[in-house]
């Protein structure tokens, strides 16, 4: 179950992913966008400086849910540390939010969940591992102790919600007054973000960060030319509630706390020489955005009639629910006893994957990234 926050205690600094292990296992997606970028990380090992004599090479996941989708990643990027830098130590903090499952995470990282038992922590020796449960709009490690930081599809969660959304559901479909608090808390947030990595790093660090955003071609996450999802996520939650079964100021509640930047919008802070990211030493080494496709959709498609409608919508559904959930969630009212919360919830995906299976064509959480490389530069 979802670790949930009262909605006036702010839900973007406490919504968190789907527990159980359950983000994982529902999203092959965000683990094809790691696996697609792992060699970002084996440069990365290629450019940090040797740690001092008996300190080890310390990386940082940020974002990290349940470790489940960065595991291989990581290991190769530990093996990689062990062939340039042989008999070192590793130390790897693992960070999200204090409402994060946690235990998921570790029982991924001794194999607990897994089919096959060995990971990298019980393969490989002298890696050590910490979690941290606190958000990553602020510094979470000392100065200059970090060699490599990396997180993906993560840094797209604001601090804080800044307004409601009226008409919609999340900043992709606002206009107005709403559109620009977004941006303008968005733009703060990078800056705080960027300059907590800055303090963390060691000079001649790197940062490796896929984070969503909407590309040249105005494709983001779900609308690559099809259904677009978050327009259906409104149309959905806004049927209920002319339907009564949610109220309209449940509606106007129900907004995600993100925002998808633009490559411009990422790239500005880095290059800007007046930027205090630029002075406090941060550099951009490379940006490139990209889009990876929903493999539920390719299974559907390369199934060739195998695999009906129904059965489409039933694998496709629960990765958008494992991220989804707690925002539909936090926006209906305390008042409501949890279990009639969850009802509705589930009524809402219901109502979701019947409409896929109706009408499968178009439908498909299509990842779009843009892909950071940054360093951290000696002043």
């Amino acid at each position: 179950m979802s670790q949930l926050s009262l909605r006036k205690e702010g839900t973007a600094r406490t919504i968190a992913m789907k527990g159980g292990g359950y983000y994982s296992e529902r999203t092959r997606g965000a683990k094809d966008v790691i696996d697609n970028a792992s060699g970002m990380l084996i440069e990365a090992v290629d450019q940090i400086l040797p740690p001092a004599q008996g300190h080890p090479v310390t990386l940082a996941d940020f974002g990290a849910a349940d470790g489940g989708t960065s595991q291989e990643a990581i290991k190769a990027c530990i093996e990689k540390i062990r062939v340039r830098f042989p008999g070192t130590q590793v130390q790897i903090t693992y960070t999200d939010l204090p409402n994060n499952d946690f235990s998921a995470l570790f029982r991924n990282l001794l194999g607990f969940e897994q089919q096959v038992h060995r990971t990298y922590l019980t393969e490989l020796e002298d890696v050590f591992v910490n979690a941290c449960g606190i958000g990553f709009h602020q510094q979470l490690l000392p100065d200059a102790s970090l060699d490599i930081g990396f997180s993906a599809t993560a840094m797209h969660y604001l601090s804080e919600k800044p307004c409601t959304i009226d008409d919609h559901v999340h900043m992709v479909g606002a206009t107005g007054d709403a559109a620009r608090a977004f941006a303008e808390q968005a733009a703060q947030n990078w800056l705080d973000i960027l300059l907590a990595r800055a303090k963390e790093l060691r000079p001649g660090g790197r940062l490796v960060m896929l984070n969503f955003g909407i590309d040249e071609q105005g494709r983001y996450l779900g609308n690559t030319g099809g259904v677009n999802m978050f327009n259906t996520f409104a149309a959905l939650w806004q049927k209920m509630a002319q339907e009564k079964i949610i109220s309209d100021a449940e509606f106007k509640d129900t907004a995600f706390p993100q925002y998808y930047r633009t490559i411009e919008e990422f790239c500005a802070p880095l290059e800007d020489k007046s930027s205090a990211v630029f002075q406090a030493g941060l550099r951009l080494v490379t940006a490139h955005t990209g889009v990876v496709g929903c493999p539920y959709r390719r299974a559907y498609d390369e199934a060739s009639g195998a695999m009906s409608a129904a059965q489409f919508a039933a694998s496709y559904v629960p990765t958008l629910r494992s991220w989804s959930e707690a925002v539909f969630l936090s926006g209906l009212d305390n008042s409501r006893a949890l279990e009639e919360r969850h009802a509705i919830v589930d009524e809402f995906y219901k109502r979701y994957e019947s409409q896929v299976a109706n009408h499968p064509d178009g439908h498909a959480m299509d990842y779009v990234h843009c892909y950071l490389a940054l360093e951290k530069v000696k002043l």
